[in-house]
């Protein structure tokens, strides 16, 4: 079975075809600068990569008819015809408390995500026109909506209940949501398989560090708390957010500064995190970098990085009442021996304890905790896309 993976932005689009029966990628790439002047590329497996090009992508629906033609290229393509893709999994990121699995798009589908527009004003409108542009060009293809809000709609009231006047989550549904859902869900399920035990028995807490962080604790393969909240600014310092603070903090840089609601959420969204106590990146093999070259300030923002991802590792621990596994994923997990280091290091009275040696990892499914830890410490690189197109394949098989 093929499944084509489309996770549609404002202005770009990423795309995945692949078999999540044997884990193949047939081919893969990304279509950016869409409504502008359109630039396209498209990576088939065991063929020459075809490099980026420029094609003109009005909207979405030429954007998604190239990487049709290009699937079913005589040269390029990785498929005879458009009738070997047997479904479409759309990555939709607010389901609100509407959708708590991945669903089958239908009408009626599409008109509660629309519902939840005003939870992710700029990413699900988005998400909506990469379906349409799908259905238009894909008439009878199978079609499935995964969430990455699904996954945390198992958190208890207590977790994403926040301590306002209880009616704005009655009338205008402000609670935790949590993000990151896909991911969170599929290094659970690795690291079940690597520990050899049923998920259900197991206690995980899954740090995705990224540029966009979230942790998330997971009691028996269920999402039981997360950090990110009503949007994905609160939680852990990231590359460009600020993470938690002192809610009072905006009024009192509003007031000095004059500035409006709009220009403080831009502070907090796209110039705080790592960037903003840095002056340098929101890259952190940048900040690594100038620290090794004695830049104190990129050293302060991996430090408050690292303590934050540690707090919530023993916060979580406290949590669950215990943990059996830690999980490091995305681009710093995966790829980061430094922070995973520093964000373990003093967690040895909860069992965690890694081994200097196996943590040089980079990229790369392995154990890296000591030998006698009785906490296992695990890198697992993501893959949202093969969850996508597995939880696509059950449900249009189902």
């Amino acid at each position: 079975m093929n499944v084509l993976v489309i996770n549609a932005g404002s202005s770009s689009l990423k795309y995945q075809l692949l078999n999540p029966d044997t884990q193949e990628i047939l081919a893969k790439g990304l279509c950016e600068r869409i409504g502008i002047d359109g630039k396209f590329t498209y990576k088939p497996t065991g063929k020459t990569a075809v490099k980026a090009a420029d094609v003109a992508m009005p909207t979405h629906s030429e954007a998604i008819q190239t990487v049709l033609n290009a699937l079913v290229d005589k040269e390029n393509g990785v498929i005879a015809s458009m009738k070997e893709i047997d479904a479409v999994g759309h990555r939709v990121v607010h389901g609100g408390e509407k959708f708590a699995k991945s669903v089958r798009i239908t009408d009626e589908v599409m008109a509660t995500i629309e519902e939840c527009n005003p939870l992710a004003p700029l990413h699900n409108p988005a998400n909506i026109i990469g379906i349409r542009a799908c259905q238009q060009l894909m008439p009878g293809t199978p079609m499935v909506a995964v969430f990455d809000t699904a996954f945390h709609q198992t958190m208890p009231p207590v977790a994403y209940t926040y301590a306002l006047p209880y009616e704005y989550y009655e009338q205008d549904k402000v609670r935790r949501y949590g993000f990151h859902g896909t991911s969170h869900k599929y290094v659970s399920q690795r690291a079940a398989a690597m520990l050899g035990k049923p998920i259900e028995e197991l206690k995980l807490i899954s740090c995705h560090l990224g540029n966009g962080s979230s942790i998330t604790a997971i009691d028996g393969g269920k999402s039981v708390d997360t950090s990110m909240g009503f949007t994905p600014l609160a939680g852990l310092p990231m590359g460009t957010r600020a993470g938690d603070l002192d809610a009072g903090i905006l009024q009192y840089l509003m007031n000095k500064h004059g500035m409006n609601i709009d220009e403080m959420l831009n502070v907090l969204n796209k110039k705080s995190g790592v960037e903003g106590i840095s002056a340098i990146s929101s890259d952190f093999r940048d900040l690594e970098n100038a620290e090794a070259e004695g830049n104190q300030r990129a050293e302060l923002a991996l430090r408050v990085f690292d303590y934050s991802v540690k707090k919530y590792i023993g916060a979580y621990a406290a949590a669950m009442g215990g943990v059996d596994a830690v999980i490091f994923t995305a681009g710093v997990g995966e790829n980061g021996p430094e922070t995973r280091e520093s964000a373990c290091a003093g967690l040895e009275f909860l069992g965690i304890k890694i081994d200097p040696e196996k943590d040089k990892v980079r990229g790369k499914e392995m154990d890296v905790s000591a030998d006698d830890a009785k906490v296992r410490v695990l890198v697992i690189p993501t893959n949202e896309e093969l969850m996508i197109a597995m939880d696509t394949a059950a449900i249009v098989k189902g």
